[in-house]
């Protein structure tokens, strides 16, 4: 996982200074438009959030979805079992393939803010881990930060400067999905912050 995680960066190990900033530049704005705009109904659902951080997700989704959190930070975990424990289960862990095998198949895996942390081999291993862990129907939904021709030098600025040392352009995180879902569909949006950003958001399904 090729990301920055020293000098002021490091403050955002710790969670609630992480949630704070996050909720500084608009986060749980973000989460809001993703739920509404490209969650499948969710009653009932079953969904991984891998990469879930401290599960702030949850304040945007119903009681009755089933709810499966992974986070490799221990510290995220906690957070997230202290504020939501009774909302869903949680691992502090990076996700494979023997973990999930005792969990069934998902109607929905999110990585909100996941791939630009993975190299190519990485990311390549998350999409086919996803792929294996839906239902026939369900998808795959990733979020990330990326370069996009129409935005800001100030966006590219701030982007530049995240924790993860992948960010790319849109087209380069659909190339990469498509090596495991037959249909990956690719937006560009600059609306979801309250910064200049640019984040790709794919939806991905096997049909």
């Amino acid at each position: 996982m090729a990301q920055i995680t020293s000098g002021i960066r490091a403050i955002f190990s710790h969670p609630v200074i992480y949630n704070l900033a996050q909720r500084m530049v608009g986060a749980e704005k973000a989460r809001r438009i993703l739920v509404r705009d490209y969650f499948p109904p969710m009653a009932g659902l079953r969904m991984l959030d891998i990469g879930c951080g401290t599960a702030e997700i949850l304040r945007h989704l119903p009681d009755s979805m089933h709810y499966y959190g992974f986070d490799a930070s221990p510290a995220y975990i906690r957070e997230a079992e202290k504020r939501f424990g009774q909302r869903g289960v949680f691992r502090a862990e990076m996700v494979r393939e023997a973990t999930l095998e005792d969990m069934g198949r998902f109607d929905l895996v999110l990585a909100f803010g996941l791939l630009h942390h993975l190299d190519d081999e990485e990311a390549d291993m998350l999409f086919a881990l996803a792929a294996s862990a839906l239902k026939p129907g369900g998808m795959l939904l990733t979020v990330d930060p990326t370069y996009a021709p129409s935005q800001s030098k100030l966006a590219r600025w701030i982007i530049a400067r995240d924790r993860g040392q992948n960010v790319r352009k849109p087209e380069g995180y659909q190339i990469l999905a498509e090596a495991s879902f037959s249909q990956a569909l690719l937006s560009v949006r600059s609306d979801l912050l309250n910064i200049p950003y640019a984040h790709a958001i794919l939806q991905c399904r096997l049909t």
